[in-house]
């Protein structure tokens, strides 16, 4: 059984983020962090960009038809996230989380385990991270749950002076949940797609993603991250029926 390289990213990021946050008297200047979080962006949109020009290639009509496809497969897969209403069960899912660590907060002996629980469930079900637990099963590419290595890190310092430090250990569930998702994809669709070489378009697909990720990171605009996750299934699908 290989290890899912980017759930143990997403777990290390979370107890470093805890170390630091126990260990600093002082959060992070305002400056550091918006630096930080520029860095980020713009390494997002690289990494991102990168992983569609190296899985299109060919003559020029081939790579305008490989990008079309991959095009396609995110707006079809984001209007059946859309219709399965994916992004409002997530929201759904992050309210109950943010709930918990508002009262938390208001209590003033905060519960370390109403803590644990919160983060737990806040980090598990972070659309981020469910699309780079299937992207990193089906691909190999972990750069999603890197990229949320980093910020839930950067969460996490905040946490573990409101909560203590049993916060930072939702590393584990995360790496569990994550992990398993991995695993999942990884044994049972990705030979499917490896057989019929339909990696490149779902690889692609999901280097359009990446870049709308890094209008979250820069505070753009809301993108409705979970409503992409069909995309990586509809993208190696059009790609299979226009071969």
């Amino acid at each position: 059984m290989t290890i899912a390289i980017g759930a143990f990213l997403n777990a290390i990021g979370i107890l470093l983020g805890g170390l630091l946050g126990l260990a600093l008297r002082k959060p992070p200047s305002l400056r550091a962090q918006v630096f930080l979080r520029s860095a980020l962006g713009v390494s997002t949109v690289f990494f991102g960009l990168r992983l569609v020009y190296e899985n299109t290639g060919g003559t020029f009509l081939s790579v305008l038809k490989q990008l079309a496809i991959a095009l396609a497969g995110v707006v079809f897969g984001f209007w059946i996230g859309k219709i399965l209403r994916l992004q409002k069960i997530s929201n759904r899912v992050g309210r109950i989380a943010g709930n918990t660590i508002t009262a938390v907060q208001k209590n003033p002996a905060p519960n370390a385990a109403a803590g644990f629980n919160a983060c737990a469930i806040l980090f598990c079900t972070a659309p981020l991270g469910l699309l780079g637990a299937v992207a990193d099963g089906l691909t190999g590419y972990f750069w999603l749950l890197a990229v949320k290595a980093v910020m839930d890190g950067l969460a996490m310092m905040s946490f573990v002076k409101m909560f203590r430090w049993p916060a930072a250990l939702s590393a584990i569930p995360v790496f569990v949940f994550l992990g398993a998702i991995t695993q999942v994809c990884q044994f049972s669709a990705r030979p499917f797609i490896e057989a019929r070489h339909l990696v490149e378009p779902v690889n692609a697909a999901a280097g359009f993603i990446v870049c709308a990720v890094a209008l979250v990171i820069f505070e753009v605009r809301k993108v409705e991250l979970a409503d992409y996750l069909p995309a990586l299934a509809v993208a190696p699908l059009l790609a299979w029926l226009f071969r």
